[in-house]
């Protein structure tokens, strides 16, 4: 008879974040005293989609082995199935994201933002290469540390690409001041494309410490992008919805402004400006994408900053610095959702999960409960 270790406990320190889909935690993994954060996922098992969506995500962080990419480190011990109605997830902790580094009074340098725009674009190039569309990339999504690390994060909203453009995909994605036109015009399907453009607007934002297209509604939203790229061709509304379309020809044709990017800042130069036009293109099969974009020239110094000092793919001998053959590497296998097909049922989809996180907890450390009694764990909880 093995003998089974009892789970270490674990207690809440204090809040870190609130998320559409949970709310994270700062806590202390007492088996080695490290920092880590703490994220609980609630309301799984209220009906299926809820159940897809958080099977779907939790996979992700099981999946992700890259720099730039947010995953998971452990994930608690579930209690007995019919007692299991939430998840918690470990992960590493971060110090701030990049929306609170905006909007503070925190200088941000040309190369600043360089090294934060390749470690996005970095993380981008993998999330898409494994089939994975983020649909929500904002500032408050990027997590950053003091030494400038980055790491893309919040996957709630993350699915599969669809490669059959006959099949539908919601619209209710991507916080709208980062949403891209195709999406703001009722596309049906749409592409790795709409994560690009939302890196654009991050870029813009990095440049001018201020939202670039901040509108009150979806419509105003899209008067404000055709305000500095010009009214579209027909040609790049072929897919829009009909009154997204008619609202676009009614109005007076606009000529492109897109001279105002370079009095973003003093760091909008010519190369900035040349590549954030790439990114802000109205026509999703014209825009840049995540890969092609690491390799404009402007990213140039941020590569070098980033795998000089920060990376982990390169490392420091005596005699100088041995760097990786591959600075931007793809994921090594597509992200695979065929487990989704046989989901049918609510207690079937808890079975899978209960099942999934007890296998992913095989062979490794002591598991982790919390500590129900704790103060901190009933104010974590409410």
């Amino acid at each position: 008879i093995l003998n089974v270790p009892s789970p270490a406990e674990m207690e809440p320190d204090r809040p870190i974040g609130y998320g559409a889909f949970g709310v994270v935690w700062s806590v202390t993994d007492p088996r080695d005293g490290r920092k880590v954060a703490l994220k609980k996922m609630p309301n799984v098992f209220q009906n299926l989609v809820s159940c897809k969506r958080v099977f779907r995500e939790l996979r992700m962080l099981c999946f992700f082995k890259h720099d730039n990419v947010l995953s998971a480190l452990d994930i608690l011990q579930p209690p007995q199935i019919d007692c299991f109605e939430e998840i918690y997830v470990i992960t590493e902790l971060m110090q701030s994201d990049l929306h609170k580094v905006i909007v503070s009074p925190q200088p941000l340098t040309t190369d600043h933002i360089k090294v934060f725009l390749y470690q996005i674009l970095r993380g981008l190039k993998y999330l898409h290469s494994a089939g994975i569309l983020h649909r929500d990339i904002k500032p408050g999504n990027l997590l950053v540390n003091s030494n400038c690390l980055l790491k893309i994060c919040d996957f709630g909203l993350a699915r599969v690409e669809e490669p059959d453009p006959s099949r539908h995909m919601t619209q209710e994605v991507v916080t709208q001041y980062y949403r891209a036109p195709e999406v703001l015009m009722g596309c049906q399907h749409y592409t790795s494309s709409i994560d690009v453009w939302s890196v654009g607007c991050i870029f813009a934002e990095l440049l001018g410490r201020r939202i670039l297209f901040q509108a009150q509604s979806p419509i105003q939203q899209l008067d404000l992008i055709t305000d500095l790229l010009g009214t579209p061709p027909l040609s790049a509304m072929a897919s829009a919805c009909e009154g997204a379309r008619a609202h676009i020809l009614r109005g007076t044709h606009k000529p492109p402004s897109l001279s105002v990017l370079y009095m973003l800042s003093d760091g909008a130069t010519h190369e900035a400006v040349h590549l954030l036009c790439r990114m802000l293109v109205f026509d999703p099969a014209k825009r840049i994408s995540g890969s092609d974009a690491l390799s404009h020239p402007y990213l140039d110094e941020g590569r070098l900053r980033y795998h000089t000092c920060m990376c982990k793919c390169c490392y420091s001998v005596p005699s100088g610095r041995v760097y990786t053959r591959d600075f931007e590497p793809p994921a090594d296998r597509p992200f695979s959702h065929n487990y989704e097909q046989s989901m049918h049922s609510v207690w079937q989809g808890k079975e899978l999960i209960h099942r999934f996180i007890t296998e992913h907890q095989q062979g490794k450390r002591v598991p982790l409960c919390i500590n129900p009694q704790s103060a901190a764990f009933k104010t974590f909880i409410r």
